[in-house]
């Protein structure tokens, strides 16, 4: 009944997608239908005839250019979540709803959220019967966000993407942050099973970019903290290490220190220990990293961008280790594939300063005696070199303590170093227990002078009643004094720390003109060009930057495969490739620092700004306000072009029908051939089910007739077990008559000495006499009730082999023998009952017997032994 109700309302629902009356009354027929699933005694059977009708009502009546239709079939898919399984939503409705829900950009955020939700929950639960599917699904979804997503580091992808208008752009940028949102979810609710399908995926080195990118969006997360735990004792955290130790691409490198910086905290709250394990492959990175050597661009052979999936150096490179040296041969054994150049242009050292500032902060101690002599540091640690060299070959300690002289002098003393030693730092537990994440990344910062003087000067306005127009943004200004220490190399000191007295002036006027300037076609002179950029983007002969003068190919020679271009255009975008990446890992750090600052200003803004909250909620609501208008202009804009769009969509419409109808008749003559084959499966089991309803009765008969049989047996199981505890009492009372008889031809035996008193007991002997006759009577009655025991055993023999031949007699034979059966139950019964009686009557005689013969003998009981005495003689 609901089945056939919601399946009648989302058709009408279809038919006119903008009608929102109709669109909630098919969402709430869907929750009674979940909540009476839930309560019905089969609802695996109505949730797969529910499925099946959602498939004709996909394949016939949703028109997929209609986000309208799809809106509501997420929305309803959404509803059913409860009671889908994962299998189903993997293979069938992630081809054919899901999937392409991700890539449409004017999807409503939550219809995409719905989308997001149901991948997730398929890659999280995992089904019974087919536990194999959900990780095929999870290896896909991650196969997709590395092979089928826009890779940054890949020329192919930036060529194509080139070619694409902004329409499939959009779809493209969309398909990609949706999959990553989509890892990430699944990594937050499963973060062992993300953790190793991520782990598997490093061992290609073409895939480590991308992983990385991933990576730094999961750490960025706030649930993440209360999974570092887990990440810092997983093998992935060991491939993480390896590559920032081992891979020679400094592009992955920045990304990995990017990751690395924002772990390091997380792991001193939540996993310290596991951090101090780590510290010489962290410290043996960060020597890597400030002597890292930049590699200029390589001489490319023919003039073509370098994939990044290539993983190979191009002809010409030369990477550098930790030390400056060659490429160092790695251990074999390890089990590591290194990664190459990543892309083809000249690459800067990655950035040390704020993984400096974290070990710094974090393991002062550790850090100095490590930077004094690192061979020694990491010989007492016993970390093994993963090179083919040991230590004291693949480490150069004059460049490190060169290069580690300036980090340290841009530094201020950590008090650490005071109060502790390195012994200290490695045994005490816990160390960071009561420190929050947002306290250590923003102590971390302010460890580097010219923030510390900044705040410092900012402090000291505040005191001044300065006005807060005056205090500047900028950086301070180091005037450094270079020396030359014994080895020649010259070592930058700073002298002090300049501040700016106002702000730094640009001309907006200057700025307007600049711009204007690069965007037009008119010659430009470009002085001093920065080193950040390659010199190949201004080849000889030219001085402006346009496309006049460095040559680029017009659009047109770019869909043509068998083209190439010029080797300083390949250069130059892929310096610029490498460039934008670098800058959006950049941008994304700093929004992860900048969150942790906002928490610990939020923190020290309750201690002692409080009467300043009025002012920041106003400035905040004013800042929503403008918020808002701004989404208000958007949406109206996104409204026009739907109207746009569905007018389109209805002029396609007309040739889309055609092909539709076509389809639609051979579904049509699909589905006869298959309900033509259910009818006969349908009578098949009838028919079958009608078998095993007639076999089921008789089996219920069979069961009844042996239950009645095995009833009888145990009714008279406990009478026979009564007969077998009479056998035992009458032995027991032979054995008694024995011991009597005994007694009694000693009795006989002091008759002589029993003489002399006859005559005062006369009376009691004639007593004796006749209980003596008694008792004889009563033996002689014991044995004739013995014999009609045997008798009655015998005939119950018989009767119990009557029984089991009566299974094969006739019912009138089977009746005689249960009425014999009954009567013989009730002379036996009889027999019992003066067997009883009898046994009363002996044991009072008995009884008085005994009294008697203590009366003569002086003591009591049946066994005794007389007493010698002496004989008197009358």
């Amino acid at each position: 009944m609901f089945t056939t109700a919601l399946s009648h309302h989302l058709r009408l629902a279809l038919e006119e997608p903008a009608d929102n009356a109709r669109r909630e009354q098919g969402l709430s027929i869907v929750d009674e239908f979940v909540i009476a699933c839930a309560s019905s005694e089969e609802p695996e059977v109505q949730l797969f005839q529910l499925e099946e009708e959602l498939q004709i009502i996909h394949n016939d009546f949703v028109d997929h250019t209609s986000l309208g239709h799809m809106e509501i079939f997420l929305g309803v898919l959404y509803r059913l979540r409860p009671l889908l399984q994962s299998t189903s939503v993997i293979s069938t409705w992630f081809d054919l709803v899901l999937r392409s829900a991700l890539r449409e950009p004017k999807l409503p955020t939550a219809s995409v959220n719905h989308a997001k939700d149901l991948i997730v929950f398929a890659a999280q639960q995992v089904d019974e019967r087919h536990p194999e599917k959900v990780g095929e699904f999870r290896r896909r979804l991650m196969d997709l966000y590395l092979l089928d997503a826009y890779n940054e580091g890949s020329g192919d992808d930036l060529l194509e993407w080139a070619k694409l208008d902004q329409k499939h752009r959009d779809k493209r940028s969309l398909w990609k942050s949706n999959l990553e949102d989509v890892l990430v979810k699944f990594g937050l609710q499963c973060p062992q099973d993300f953790m190793t399908e991520v782990n598997s995926a490093f061992a290609v080195p073409a895939s480590r970019l991308q992983l990385s990118i991933l990576l730094t969006s999961f750490t960025s997360d706030l649930a993440f903290q209360s999974l570092a735990a887990g990440l810092a004792t997983h093998p992935l955290m060991n491939n993480i290490l390896n590559s920032l130790l081992l891979d020679n691409s400094s592009t992955v490198c920045t990304i990995g220190l990017t990751v690395l910086v924002k772990l390091l905290p997380i792991f001193a709250v939540n996993a310290c220990e596991v951090l101090k394990m780590m510290l010489p492959r962290l410290f043996v990175i960060l020597a890597r990293v400030i002597c890292w050597k930049e590699r200029s661009p390589s001489v490319l052979p023919s003039p073509v961008l370098t994939d990044a999936s290539d993983g190979h150096p191009a002809s010409g490179e030369q990477s550098e280790e930790c030390g400056g040296s060659p490429s160092l041969q790695l251990r074999p054994g390890l089990g590591w594939e290194r990664l190459e150049q990543t892309f083809n242009a000249a690459s800067s050292a990655p950035p040390s300063g704020t993984y400096f500032s974290s070990l710094y902060y974090l393991f002062p101690c550790n850090l100095l005696r490590f930077l004094r002599g690192p061979v020694a540091y990491l010989q007492d640690r016993g970390y093994a070199s993963p090179y083919a060299i040991s230590w004291e070959d693949a480490l150069d300690e004059d460049n490190i303590r060169s290069k580690s002289e300036s980090l340290l002098r841009c530094r201020i003393v950590n008090p650490r170093v005071i109060w502790r030693d390195w012994i200290k730092e490695m045994t005490e537990p816990d160390s960071w227990a009561n420190y929050s994440v947002s306290k250590i990344t923003c102590e971390c910062t302010m460890l580097d002078m010219r923030n510390t003087a900044l705040g410092s000067r900012h402090f000291h306005s505040e005191g001044t009643n300065t006005s807060p127009d005056v205090v500047t943004g900028a950086l301070p200004s180091i005037i450094s004094i270079t020396e030359e220490d014994a080895s020649g190399v010259p070592t930058p000191h700073p002298g002090y720390i300049e501040l700016p007295p106002l702000k730094t002036r640009v001309s907006l006027q200057d700025m307007i003109t600049t711009s204007i300037a690069l965007r037009s076609n008119l010659e430009v002179d470009i002085e001093s060009p920065s080193s950040t950029w390659p010199t190949l983007l201004f080849p000889p002969g030219s001085s402006s930057p346009t496309k006049s003068s460095l040559g680029f190919p017009p659009e047109s020679v770019g869909s043509d495969e068998g083209t190439q271009l010029p080797s300083h255009v390949a250069e130059a975008i892929s310096s610029l490739q490498r460039e934008v990446l670098l800058l959006r890992n950049e941008l994304n750090f700093e929004l992860w620092l900048s969150r942790e600052n906002v928490q610990h200003i939020g923190r020290l803004h309750q201690d002692r700004i409080l009467s300043k909250s009025a002012e920041v909620e106003r400035q905040g609501l004013y800042n929503k306000l403008r918020q808002y208008k701004a989404q208000v202009q958007s949406l109206e804009r996104e409204l026009r072009e739907h109207k746009e769009q569905s007018s389109s969509a209805k002029n396609k419409y007309a040739d889309w029908n055609t092909e539709l109808q076509k389809k639609l008749r051979e579904f049509r003559e699909e589905k006869k051939s298959w309900v033509s084959e259910a009818a006969a499966l349908r009578t098949a089991e009838k028919e079958a089910r009608a078998l095993f309803v007639a076999q089921g009765k008789l089996l219920a008969d069979a069961a009844k007739e042996v239950f009645e049989l095995q009833t009888r047996q145990k009714e008279n199981q406990h009478k026979i077990d009564r007969l077998h505890d009479y056998e035992l009492q009458i032995e027991q009372h032979v054995r008694m008559q024995r011991l009597w008889d005994a007694d009694f031809e000693k009795f006989n035996a002091r008759g002589e000495e029993n003489e002399r008193i006859k005559s005062k007991y006369k009376q009691m002997e004639m007593l004796l006499e006749s209980y003596e006759k008694t008792q004889a009577k009563m033996e002689d009655d014991a044995r004739a009730y013995r014999r009609q025991n045997q008798a009655l055993e015998a005939k119950l023999a018989l009767a119990q082999r009557k029984c089991e031949a009566s299974r094969r007699l006739p019912e009138a034979e089977i009746t005689a023998i249960v009425r014999e059966k009954s009567d013989l139950a009730i002379a036996n019964a009889k027999l019992r009952e003066e067997n009883a009686e009898l046994k009363d009557e002996m044991e009072e005689m008995r009884a008085a017997l005994e009294g008697l013969r203590a009366q003569l003998s002086g003591q009591r009981g049946l066994i005794y032994e007389p007493r010698p005495r002496s004989m008197v003689v009358i």
